[in-house]
């Protein structure tokens, strides 16, 4: 089955620009050169074509192949508001977690996750437990995967209660010193900012001392003037 898929991504293969993307990653895997819109494109096509089964089948594929487009092409071909079931979707999904690597693989695996935990809440339980994994990478996707909890204007009871929960979750990682972490914590902070400031205000008046300095100056960005 991944044959012909991985064809069609490799007939836009720049290894000029894979040159480039290999020493901007910093990750030592094939680099394709193939640009994001191209592979959004095709997983589009794809995603049309084939049922979930078969999604969740190429999508394995392709991550096994650890090219870098691939592992790519694999979390856009299953980053979709409505799949059901879907089950095997999150189950796939939480499977390639020690995989990560690499923020932009990471990165988009977890846009595919954020759906997952939008069309089912309860699944929060078992982000929780990434928090305390021994692989920096999954603690980090536990933030990443629940940013949609920042974006709610008008949080339902349930949702507030959520963000809160993911805000303690951040809460200890700020004494984690790794900087792909404290960028996490950031993250989260500046996207919740924009909807809920006072929520961020508070963290960063308790707990922005301890964050590293970047760290704290990107989650204020768009509070200037109402922090202590």
């Amino acid at each position: 089955m991944l044959a012909p898929y991985l064809d069609q991504i490799k007939a836009h293969a720049d290894p000029d620009r894979g040159e480039q993307m290999a020493a901007y990653h910093k990750v030592d895997r094939p680099y394709l050169g193939v640009a994001n819109p191209v592979l959004n494109d095709l997983t589009k096509a794809w995603r049309q074509e084939l049922d979930v089964p078969a999604r969740v089948e190429l999508a394995g594929a392709l991550w096994q192949t650890d090219i870098h487009e691939g592992r790519v092409a694999a979390a856009k071909l299953l980053t979709q508001a409505r799949i059901r079931p879907d089950d095997a979707v999150w189950d796939i999904l939480q499977s390639w977690l020690p995989d990560f690597d690499a923020w932009a693989i990471a990165d988009h695996a977890c846009m595919a996750m954020q759906k997952r935990l939008t069309a089912d809440p309860t699944r929060l339980d078992q982000v929780e437990n990434w928090t305390s994994s021994d692989h920096m990478w999954t603690r980090r996707a536990a933030l990443v995967a629940s940013l949609p909890w920042t974006k709610q204007n008008h949080p339902k009871p349930d949702d507030l209660l959520r963000r809160d929960r993911i805000l303690g979750w951040a809460v200890s990682y700020v004494p984690d010193r790794d900087w792909f972490i404290q960028k996490s914590i950031a993250w989260w902070l500046r996207e919740l900012s924009k909807h809920d400031p006072d929520r961020v205000i508070a963290f960063l008046n308790t707990h922005g001392a301890a964050m590293k300095p970047f760290a704290r100056k990107e989650a204020g960005k768009y509070l200037k003037g109402q922090l202590e």
